[in-house]
């Protein structure tokens, strides 16, 4: 279940509550189940074959199939992250600090958990805990953050619309809510 963390320490996991306060940066947060036997048996797996991945995209592609009509997405793919990725942490450092994108950025996270860190309108922060089950969609230009939490573990599936629009564009702006 999604959390939403104030800069103040106060908290809120009430999925209306946390869509209301997403709302002004034109943030999406959705709650997608996963009800398929199989796609939970491949989800307790740590890592996936690219066989395996397909596989799990298969089960799951009733939802691309909407986003592909609602809103034009073309291509998916699974992102498996674990402690055993070499050099894990490198690779994630490109995401840490705040930045945007020219495409938006929309996921479903499937397993383990990350953390989404955001900038509102009143120069305000907060940070959204999105676990399994979780579907986000941050538009492009919106200035946000991402890290995994201590577990160092998610499954996601990210959609787009196209191949362009995925390098960080960074701010420069300070992150002051801390983890």
């Amino acid at each position: 279940m999604a959390l939403l963390r104030f800069e103040d320490g106060s908290t809120t996991n009430n999925l209306e509550e946390i869509k209301n306060e997403l709302a002004p940066m034109g943030v999406t947060l959705n709650k997608w189940r996963i009800d398929n036997e199989e796609a939970l048996g491949l989800l307790e797996k740590e890592s996936l074959e690219d066989s395996e991945k397909e596989t799990l995209l298969g089960y799951l592609d009733h939802y691309f199939e909407a986003l592909k009509k609602e809103s034009g997405y073309k291509s998916r793919d699974l992102i498996v992250l674990s402690p055993k990725i070499p050099n894990l942490d490198e690779l994630l450092k490109k995401f840490q600090p705040a930045h945007t994108h020219a495409d938006d950025e929309v996921r479903f996270i499937i397993d383990g958990e990350g953390v989404f860190g955001f900038t509102r309108p009143d120069n305000s922060q907060v940070e959204l805990l999105v676990e399994a089950e979780d579907y986000i969609n941050v538009p492009k230009n919106t200035e946000h953050w991402f890290y995994l939490t201590d577990k160092k573990r998610i499954k996601a599936i990210r959609y787009f619309s196209g191949t362009d629009g995925w390098t960080p564009e960074y701010t420069g702006s300070e992150i002051k809510i801390k983890s």
